[in-house]
């Protein structure tokens, strides 16, 4: 921080139109402290530069001799800078006006010296690590600020006293003190009273219960000019609008929370300036409007979002004639739309009623919305007619959204020409029946203004409609993926200056890459399908046809390409020219194709690897030979994936030297040898090797990998014992190295991972116990980290209500496309099968496999503090013991096997509490009693579950636990025992008499033919009883003397 005070205070009055050369050295010496994930390109080491150009930076657009404005975010500032930081730089920064420290490390011990920049009017702290109590004073210091206008303080750890120490900032119009740690009732609230020209506030993402004070009577929250009040996520309940009656000039009002049951319109009739009333996510059944209310005068933006309404909702909304925007996504509705009420709403400009069970046709008085400019049915069951007539006398209507519905046929012919013309048209998934085949609705031919089309997945067949990106001048983006139009690809040799991106892929398009298109699309940066060499184009993706040959040389060679995807086609030929020709290309994906051959080893002398690639994925190719080395030069490579090709020989050793890498699949191959120790590169995460036939120990391979996250060595050949360094993997999710030869005891050095999610030790050679410490494990179900970071489109917002449809689209239909197309998938063995896991379900999976080895002694009673366990296999093994009761408190568990051990006792019956269980098995073991009542999950078990237990019973098992009677047949099992029973005496006394009479005869015959043993057996008789007479004659003597004494 002294140099951040040394270089901000060279920072002098400026005396010419460009920043002075000392204020340049000084922001270039302040750059390295800064750079936290952001390189500053523009901060260039260059006399002349401006600086006020430089980004992060703005001076006074008038003087330029000062710094207006600071943006400092995601910089990882920390630490103390009370006494080296701004306070000291008074004199430099007095005219900042404007500071954004978001997402650091600051705490409260910074507030002092904020409180020295007197020109502040924007103070943005939010996502720091301030906590409002640990520093004398605190946030009191920025009463200094007489300026201050904004302050944001989301995100921190802010508790109720922060309400007290913002009494003094008269000042302020905005106020955010979202997600802190507010809670209960807010006994300083009316601190917040003394802020008289605050307009906006924002108490969102708390734990607040009352706005009203137990202290002053229950005072109220009285803010004369609050315009804006955002409570959502707390825990208010319908009380509060009473709490909030004395704001009187309040226009907007968000309250998602707690809310439940019917809303009455009276309840806001104190808000006599209210516009927008935003209730979603509450669990309202009805929201009663009177006419008469001042609600039903004013209010003109409602949204009911996530609530569980009637459709009679729509029949009663009729009465709000001020209404411009109604939300009702996910309510809940079913049914026909009403033909009266709702249709009333001349003013209406914005509806949404998407995500419902709505069915039918539109209703006739829909034509009566001449005002509706975004309308959103989408995922319903709506009837939608080709023609669109339902829209046609809608002329204002610029946003249609109708995924998700259906479209048909009417049964007259429609001719008239729709008097809309669309800016936003999204029909998606509109048609679901795979053997229809349609045309475009014939309305598109007439429109002339549109910025988005998506007619994605509707099986609409013929040519590629080019004539849309002809006929619509405006035109962006247009998604016609999963369709069924044919023939080659091809467009207009016109000019088409604005679009920006095109999806056609999942069509039937066949053919070669078309090579006429170049100069149509100055602008297009996306193009899914077909070739481009333009200007700007930085994405293409052809992937999933049936395009064959060589790839395009000019398609690598393009300098601003810098993802390309050419995945699941036929293309072919020698795949080394691509990689190595791949100047700027960041992302290159050619898996899934028929490219084979070996690659070549060439000589790194002689080129200059591209440092660009970030990702290659070969994987799903024919593709032979050794690993090549010269991919060990990819210094920045992040992803690597080979997998599923003929690969052989060991890793190349130069692989270690990938220090960027944080993917690498070699998964499928026939690679051998021992994986190097030297690999333990500093940030991988996912290394699968599984499906080789690599062997020897682990040795030191990914010896303290502290990022790594998942370690796959499924079904090799290797051998050995866990490494006990294997606690050093501090990140390890999931460890699978199941089908080898690992032998030893399973350490319990594993359950100091405390990430571990998924361990799978199957079918290899492990003995000894169970650690009991694995019940320690957490399984922790939290958002395993993607590959697949990516961006949105994006899109020129021409007007609002174009502006609109595009937020519900990102809502809705997600326009996302990843810039990064490897997916980490985890294979693991549960329910019997075999799956695949991977994107946000492999954020949910937890599991322990133990199967198939040669462990010994009890089930550990510990594993019950699994509690968030899904699957736990312990079959084939060599367990004994009980099969604890404790088990019943695994709720979450699905998947549970115990089969071919050595279990005894009987089956506990709490386990019938497991009502996620699906698959159960104690088969093969010794166990014995009835098995669990056959109720809920356990109803559904088979007599496979239970098999191999001679001594278990079960209506399952057709064996009875219990032999009731009749009498007569009780009568006779008694005789018939009673006969049995003389039977078994007559035989043992028989039996005894013989094993005598044969032990006599023995010695006898011994004695008589050994004479030593006969000399030795008399003398033994002999001196038993010399001991016994004299044993006789001594307590006979004890005898009459203690009689004589008495």
């Amino acid at each position: 921080m002294a140099v951040l005070l040394l270089v901000l205070e060279g920072c002098r009055w400026c005396t010419t139109d460009a920043c002075l050369e000392h204020e340049r050295i000084a922001l270039l010496h302040l750059k390295p402290f800064f750079n936290y994930g952001n390189p500053l390109k523009s901060w260039v080491d260059l006399k002349g530069s401006d600086c006020c150009k430089w980004e992060r930076v703005k001076c006074n657009t008038i003087t330029r001799r000062k710094l207006k404005s600071l943006y400092l975010s995601e910089n990882a500032i920390g630490g103390n800078l009370e006494n080296e930081g701004f306070g000291k730089l008074s004199s430099t920064l007095s005219n900042l006006e404007i500071l954004d420290l978001s997402y650091n490390h600051l705490n409260d011990s910074i507030l002092l010296s904020l409180s020295e920049l007197s020109s502040l009017r924007y103070l943005d702290l939010s996502h720091n690590r301030f906590e409002g109590s640990s520093h004398p004073r605190g946030f009191q210091w920025l009463s200094r600020l007489t300026k201050l206008e904004t302050l944001n303080l989301t995100g921190n750890s802010l508790k109720n006293s922060i309400l007290f120490d913002m009494r003094n900032l008269s000042s302020l119009k905005t106020l955010r003190l979202s997600s802190n740690q507010l809670e209960g009732r807010l006994l300083h609230i009316q601190g917040l009273s003394n802020l008289i020209n605050l307009k906006k506030l924002d108490l969102s993402e708390n734990q607040i219960e009352s706005l009203q004070s137990s202290k002053d009577g229950g005072r109220k929250l009285e803010l004369t000019h609050l315009k804006e009040l955002n409570l959502n996520s707390n825990l208010f309940n319908n009380s509060v609008f009473a709490s909030l009656n004395k704001l009187l000039n309040l226009k907007t009002l968000s309250i998602s929370n707690q809310l439940k049951g019917p809303i009455d319109t009276k309840d806001l009739d104190a808000f006599t300036s209210l516009r927008e009333l935003n209730m979603r996510a509450n669990e309202l059944i009805d929201f009663v409007i009177h006419k008469e209310s001042n609600v039903s005068r004013n209010v003109e933006e409602i949204y009911l979002d996530y609530s569980t309404l009637n459709t009679n909702i729509l029949q009663s909304i009729g009465v709000l004639v001020s209404l411009k925007t109604l939300s009702l996504y996910a309510c809940g509705l079913i049914g026909p739309l009403p033909n009266q009420g709702w249709c009333d709403l001349r003013n209406l400009e914005v509806l949404d009623v998407s995500g419902n069970a709505l069915e039918g046709m539109l209703p006739h008085c829909f034509s009566n919305l001449t005002a509706l400019r975004v309308l959103d049915i989408s995922r319903n069951h709506f009837q939608i007619p080709l023609s669109f007539a339902p829209f046609a006398n809608l002329s204002n209507l610029k946003a249609l959204l109708s995924n998700e519905n259906k479209m048909v046929t009417e049964p007259s012919f429609y001719t008239s020409i729709p008097k809309f013309q669309f800016e936003v048209i999204s029909l998606s998934k509109c048609i679901t029946s795979q053997q229809l085949s349609r045309k475009l609705p014939t309305f598109l031919y007439n429109q002339y203004d549109l910025r988005y089309v998506d007619l994605s997945h509707n099986n609409f067949s013929g040519t590629v409609p080019s004539w849309l990106l002809e006929n619509n001048a405006k035109l962006e983006d247009l998604i016609l993926k999963g369709n069924s139009f044919t023939g080659p690809l091809s467009f207009s040799s016109a000019l088409i200056s604005n679009v920006s991106s095109i999806d056609i892929s999942e069509n039937k398009i066949q053919g070669q890459i078309p090579t006429s298109t170049c100069s149509n699309f100055p602008h297009l940066s996306r193009l899914f399908l077909s070739k481009n060499a333009l200007k700007d184009l930085s994405i293409l993706d052809l992937s999933n046809n049936q395009l064959y040959g060589k790839v395009p040389e000019e398609l690598i060679t393009k300098g601003s390409l810098t993802i390309l995807r050419l995945s699941n086609n036929n293309f072919s030929g020698n795949v080394v020219p691509a990689i190595l020709k791949a100047n700027g290309l960041q992302n290159l994906y050619l898996d899934g194709n028929k490219f084979s051959g070996e690659v070549t080893n060439v000589d790194v002398s002689t080129f200059e690897f591209p440092n660009s690639l970030s990702d290659i994925d070969l994987s799903n190719n024919q593709l032979h030979g050794k690993l090549p080395r010269w991919i060990g030069n990819a210094s920045f490579l992040l992803r690597l994936a080979l997998s599923n090709n003929g690969f052989e020989g060991s890793i190349p050793m130069e692989f270690c030297n990938l220090n960027w890498l944080e993917f690498l699949d070699l998964s499928q191959n026939n690679l051998s040898s021992s994986i190097p120790s030297c690999f333990n590169p500093p940030n991988v995460k996912h290394v699968h090797l599984h499906g080789n036939r690599l062997r020897g120990p682990l040795s030191l391979a990914f010896y303290n990998s502290s990022s790594l996250v998942t370690v796959d060595l499924r079904g090799n050949n290797l051998t050995g014992s866990i490494p006990k360094w294997i606690d050093t993997l501090s990140s390890l999710s999931v460890l699978l190295l199941k089908d080898n030869h690992f032998h030893g005891k399973v350490p319990i050095q594993l359950c100091k991972l405390y990430s571990l999610s998924i361990i799978d030790l199957s079918q290899n050679m492990f003995s000894g116990l169970i650690p009991s410490c694995l019940g320690n494990l957490s399984l922790p179900m939290k958002e395993k980290e993607s590959l697949a970071t990516g961006f949105y489109i994006p899109f020129t917002e021409k007007d609002e209500s174009t502006s609109i449809a595009m937020r519900k689209l990102e809502r809705d239909i997600n326009p996302y496309y990843p810039d990064s197309y490897l997916e980490e998938v985890i294979e693991f063995t549960t329910k019997s099968g075999f799956y695949s896991y991977e994107g946000n379900i492999l954020a949910y999976m937890t599991g322990i496999d133990l199967s198939c080895n040669n462990l010994t002694g009890h089930i550990p009673p510990e594993l019950v503090n699994l509690s968030e366990i899904y699957s736990l296999n312990l079959s084939h093994n060599k367990l004994m013991g009980v099969i604890p009761s404790s088990f019943s408190k695994l709720h979450q568990i699905e998947s549970l096997d115990l089969s071919y051990n050595n279990l005894s006792g009987e089956i506990p019956n709490q386990l019938v509490e497991l009502n996620s269980l699906e698959v159960f098995s104690v088969a093969r073991n010794n166990l014995s009693g009835s098995i669990p009542e056959p109720k809920a999950q356990y109803g559904t078990f088979i007599e496979s579950s239970y098999e191999g237990n001679p001594f278990l019973c079960g209506t399952i098992l057709h064996k009875s636990c219990s032999k009731p009677d009749a009498p007569s047949t009780r009568s006779n099992s008694l005789d018939d025992e009673g006969e049995d029973s003389l039977l078994d005496t007559y035989v043992f006394c028989v039996s005894f008499l013989v094993s005598y009479i044969v032990v006599v005869l023995t010695i006898f015959v011994v004695l008589y033919i050994n004479p030593y043993w006969r000399s030795v057996w008399f003398s033994f008789i002999g001196k038993c009883i010399t001991t016994c007479r004299y044993s006789t004659m001594a307590n006979f003597l004890a005898y009459h003397i203690f009689r004589q004494c008495d």
